[in-house]
């Protein structure tokens, strides 16, 4: 591989971007960056401010003084806002779909893109998202486009929030990943959708070891 790789997978809601992404970066020995964490960080910032996550201003106003940090273990990627680990915190319906409203403002994508940025300049990462290879770094290296039939990416998300002790019926889940589908795909700024040069993957009827099989080929392909 070469010295410094910088891979992006784009996709939407409960796709599994976030378990590939770590599995994908584990196997090739790079590091992993999730920027849906870093949106809803301030998602989670402005909400505890009791803001309004539609008005563009009073949100630039509750979030331009926080301090977004990562660090990245054994165990994946912890989260801090302020100096507080919001890892679990920010994992809920709410946040989830406060981060695809505000990833429409215009201030809080460029302070995160920027930040984006910096990282994948440094290290070699796989960055998972909604619009990694398109507006964040387009030049990444490797780009996936990681799916699934919105039922099949409801149920997982409602295990993964059972598990979490966030108990919701799957009609419940399945309309909030619908609806953030929607809002995702149609933002004006950045919007969900497939780079050209992006590689599909439709992980609907798969394992997580039959997609990381096919990334690593990808990978391999692309960067030898």
């Amino acid at each position: 591989m070469q010295k410094h790789c910088v891979i992006a997978i784009d996709g939407p809601a409960g796709a599994g971007k976030t378990t590939m992404a770590k599995k994908l970066a584990d196997t090739l020995g790079i590091h992993i960056l999730d920027t849906g964490a870093l949106f809803r960080a301030l998602a989670l910032c402005a909400l505890r401010q009791n803001v309004a996550l539609c008005d563009e201003q009073a949100v630039k106003q509750a979030v331009q003084d926080a301090s977004v940090t990562i660090e990245v273990d054994e165990n994946g990627q912890r989260t801090f806002l302020n100096g507080e680990d919001v890892s679990q915190a920010i994992r809920t319906p709410e946040v989830g779909q406060g981060a695809s409203t505000i990833g429409a403002n215009a201030f809080v994508r460029q302070v995160l893109t920027n930040q984006v940025r910096r990282i994948a300049a440094e290290l070699s990462v796989v960055v998972d998202g909604r619009d990694v290879g398109t507006a964040m770094l387009p030049g990444a290296d490797v780009k996936f486009f990681l799916t699934a039939k919105p039922e099949e990416r409801a149920e997982r998300r409602r295990k993964e929030q059972e598990a979490k002790g966030l108990v919701e019926s799957f009609e419940t889940v399945l309309a909030g990943i619908q609806k953030r589908d929607y809002d995702d795909s149609h933002r004006a700024i950045a919007p969900l959708c497939q780079a050209e040069d992006a590689v599909v993957i439709d992980s609907t009827n798969c394992t997580p070891e039959q997609v990381l099989r096919r990334m690593t080929e990808v990978v391999e392909e692309k960067l030898k």
